[in-house]
């Protein structure tokens, strides 16, 4: 049988074809399964015109199967991290065709039927300075930015995971919280374990409910960031640890409190990974939780094999010279770190923040990462951002702002509370706890560097790596009700397009599409949108009730579950089920995906 996903620059283990691949649900993918499905990719590609295209798979198997299809016909692939029509009209611009789940206007390529591996095909044989990937900058501190990325740099990288991490990670299949459409997601969910021959899984875990729902009966390790380990604490489901091997978390340092809470909850210290889309990885670090009697914590990063780093004393900031890099030459980071013999380069470093979060504001030199250190030492806030934010002429106070003031930029504090402060909040208002806070940071910054615009959240908006972007902030301040308020009759659609599959006295079937600018999709989450479980279950309701006489007064909801997310521009089946004698509707609304969300709505006096 030939290997039609051997990529010369990037070499896969030799495999038997019942060796598993990956896990959809209980199903094995093996890995003549594989190898056919990415086949089928490549031949289908070798029909298209165009050598740029853009993809976009959620289930991680399709997409590795496409990636490599895709490589062996000699195609470029962008990876976008969502598909929002603002997203797909820059890259309209930028690419010849797209492919998977973009919206149907963009005629994207789907997928193909598995090929029929009768006949042995030579793969073609790619050269390692190929341009084979364009992922893009998280946008964490700004806009995300486009990273060309050459074949021989992701073999290298991979090639230092498994030097690094391979004994530890073993046999283990791959468990994910995070996004492949990224490239950690894409290294460490992808192409490691591909090439080390570990099996991966088809779904990603990115609810606590999904991570309990796909742990298997087998070793496993865990992929995650810092946004989603520290919130599984937080939940009342609990994954089945009993063969968890270890825990990678990447996006941003995990603070000390959050990794002892997430050793407590899975059994392991988390190995954080230190990199950006630009330069992969960089260095890593696994903190022990109690160091020796008489020691300090030592949280110091080392660099990774054959990564060499040094300080830029004229901006104190790190560079990096990375066989991970397009070019041998040294590449500035916005990093500040201290190295840990206190000299120029070190096997260990220390990051001090970010020299671009070192602002100016009316010729003062500001710190946001110190507003923000001094905000959570408050015991009013559990989190906080801070960002500096221009105002546009119509959302300033002056009814007729002068050319000067046009772009006047403010400081915005972004705060999700703690209980103390929720209860503040509730009973006294928003200005107190700002005046409050405020009264935090008045005696260690300057008056000028006071936050002048406030939110308070349940929740940082957080996209599908788990960063917390300045487009999801800065959305938060622009969006104001009565925007919305006014959009809703003439410009954004409220409601799926039905059609109607199947209907009896008790039962109805409905196809749904939900439009990619639904409106309720606004600000949940901007970076990752996703459809509110309170309007999955409003639209149930109402096309019950369009379709059965159900009664007037609602009593009480049962069973009710959310399983996966539900993101623009997907395809629904809604079933709904309406009992007479116990006065209940049944809902189940699931995809080719698997299960979104089901219950059961009770009405009048039904127990």
């Amino acid at each position: 049988m030939p290997d039609f996903i051997h990529v010369p620059a990037l070499p896969l283990a030799a495999r038997a074809d019942s060796h598993v691949t990956g896990w959809r649900g209980g199903d094995a993918v093996t890995h003549v399964q594989f190898t056919r499905e990415t086949d089928a990719w490549r031949q289908l590609l070798l029909r298209r015109p165009g050598t740029r295209f853009a993809l976009y798979l959620q289930d991680t198997i399709a997409f590795a199967a496409a990636l490599f299809g895709a490589w062996q016909a000699g195609k470029t692939i962008y990876l976008p991290s969502d598909t929002l029509a603002e997203t797909c009209k820059a890259l309209a611009l930028e690419v010849d065709g797209f492919i998977g789940e973009f919206d149907a206007a963009l005629q994207p390529v789907q997928s193909p039927e598995p090929a029929a591996l009768d006949q042995a095909r030579t793969p073609q044989q790619l050269d390692g300075d190929a341009p084979v990937l364009v992922v893009y900058s998280s946008g964490s501190t700004g806009t995300a930015q486009a990273i060309p990325k050459k074949l021989s740099q992701l073999s290298t990288e991979v090639a230092t995971l498994e030097a690094l991490f391979g004994a530890r990670a073993g046999s283990a299949d791959i468990v994910s919280t995070v996004s492949h459409q990224h490239i950690y997601g894409l290294l460490f969910k992808v192409l490691w374990p591909l090439a080390a021959g570990r099996a991966i899984h088809a779904r990603s875990a990115f609810f606590p409910e999904d991570l309990a729902a796909i742990v298997p009966q087998r070793p496993w390790l865990l992929l995650s960031s810092p946004a989603h380990l520290k919130r599984l604490p937080d939940s009342p489901v609990r994954p089945d640890i009993t063969r968890l091997q270890t825990v990678f978390s990447s996006g941003g340092p995990l603070l000390p409190d959050a990794a002892t809470a997430t050793q407590q909850l899975l059994g392991h210290r988390p190995i954080e990974i230190y990199g950006s889309s630009e330069t992969g990885g960089i260095a890593w670090r696994q903190p022990r939780q109690q160091e020796p009697a008489g020691t300090a914590r030592d949280d110091s990063w080392q660099p990774m094999p054959q990564v060499d780093v040094r300080l830029n004393k004229e901006h104190d900031c790190l560079e990096v010279r990375s066989p991970h890099l397009p070019d041998d030459r040294w590449l500035r980071m916005a990093d500040r770190v201290e190295f840990s013999n206190g000299q120029d380069t070190a096997q260990g470093f220390y990051l001090r923040g970010r020299a671009d979060r070192i602002v100016k504001l009316e010729e003062k030199r500001i710190s946001l990462d110190q507003i923000e250190r001094l905000l959570l030492a408050s015991p009013l806030v559990a989190e906080a951002r801070v960002l500096v934010h221009q105002e546009s002429p119509s959302s300033l106070s002056s009814p007729s702002p002068s050319p000067s003031s046009s772009r006047r930029e403010r400081i915005a504090a972004f705060v999700v509370p703690t209980g103390a402060g929720r209860t503040l909040l509730d009973q006294q208002g928003k200005l107190a706890l700002n005046t409050q806070l405020r009264a935090v940071l008045a005696d260690a910054i300057e008056s000028v560097a006071l936050p002048r615009l406030w939110r308070y959240l349940d929740a940082l908006p957080a996209n599908t790596q788990g960063k917390i972007t300045v487009a999801a902030l800065t959305a938060l301040l622009e969006q104001t009700p009565a925007a919305v308020t006014a959009s809703i009759p003439t410009k954004r659609p409220l409601w799926p397009e039905q059609t109607l599959l199947q209907r009896d006295d008790r039962s109805v079937i409905l196809q749904l599409h939900v439009p990619p600018d639904l409106l309720y999709f606004d600000g949940h989450f901007p970076e990752a949108p996703i459809l509110p479980g309170v309007v999955q279950l409003d639209w149930a309701l109402a096309l019950g009730r369009q379709y059965f006489d159900l009664p007037a007064r609602f009593h009480a909801l049962q069973a009710l579950k959310f399983q996966r997310v539900v993101t623009p521009g997907a395809t629904l089946t809604l079933e709904l089920e309406n009992d007479t004698q116990k006065n209940a509707l049944a809902f189940r609304l699931h995809s080719v995906g698997g299960q979104h969300a089901s219950g059961r709505i009770l009405f009048g006096d039904a127990a």
